[in-house]
């Protein structure tokens, strides 16, 4: 028998034999495992290793995200929509009620200008009624028969001198009336000392308006430069003060 013969021989044997081996030792891992996995009531229990748990699988998905980002992105757009919103109506309402104060103005002042031209007719039916009343109480008079001229107005104003018992000339009226405004019935004082008073010296006889209002003679025009009246007044005032018009022959 050759050596190579014994060789192999032997590796077929020592092949068996460990699969035997291997055999009896699963065998025996088996029934130990079965022991394990079914307890007696022996005091003296077999167990093993604790199997590891399951590890949990983490579903992830894109949508849930896309979804609380749009859900987050439409409540802000809610938010700003619904504050525009009120800022809108705010404004309108600020809008409106500016336009109602200016109605309101517009209708008071409107009001007021009705109101005030109403006032001005009264008060012009009213003066009207009273001139209508003083023409019917007032006595019809005579047509003048003076000229509407310096001599003219001497005249008429000795006539009603006369009949208030007044005294005064033809003569000394022309000559002051000649020295105060060279007949000149519109003639005015605007430099003398009444002037710079704020009561300037007016008409034929350079009278002033408080001294014209206090001897204004009844019968002549209540109207400082109407000549007739301006020189009656005069002349009663100089009868007051220095007894005649005839007795004055300066600024009196």
């Amino acid at each position: 028998m050759s050596k190579n013969f014994l060789t192999r021989g032997h590796s077929r044997a020592l092949t068996r034999h460990h699969k035997l081996a291997a055999a009896g030792v699963a065998a025996l891992g088996a029934a130990a495992i079965g022991l394990s996995a079914v307890p007696s009531d022996a005091s003296t229990t077999t167990t093993t290793e604790p199997a590891a748990a399951p590890t949990a699988k983490v579903a992830y998905s894109t949508e849930q995200i896309e979804g609380v980002k749009a859900d987050v992105t439409d409540q802000l757009a809610g938010a700003s929509l619904k504050a525009e919103q009120i800022a809108a109506r705010k404004q309108a309402a600020a809008e409106a009620a500016a336009e109602k104060r200016a109605a309101a103005a517009a209708a008071k002042a409107e009001a007021e200008a009705r109101a005030e031209k109403a006032r001005q007719a009264e008060e012009a039916a009213s003066r009207a009624a009273e001139r209508d009343e003083v023409k019917k109480a007032a006595p019809k008079s005579a047509p003048r028969s003076y000229g509407n001229n310096l001599d003219g107005w001497i005249r008429e104003s000795l006539a009603i001198l006369k009949k208030h018992g007044i005294p005064g000339s033809y003569e000394g009226i022309h000559r002051n009336i000649m020295r105060e405004s060279s007949g000149n019935p519109k003639a005015i004082n605007l430099w003398d000392i009444n002037a710079q008073n704020g009561i300037p010296s007016k008409g034929l006889l350079q009278v002033i308006p408080p001294t014209f209002e206090a001897y204004h003679v009844p019968g002549t025009p209540k109207n400082i430069w109407d000549p007739v009246a301006n020189i009656t007044a005069a002349c009663n005032y100089a009868a007051d003060k220095y007894g005649t018009m005839d007795n004055v022959d300066s600024a009196y």
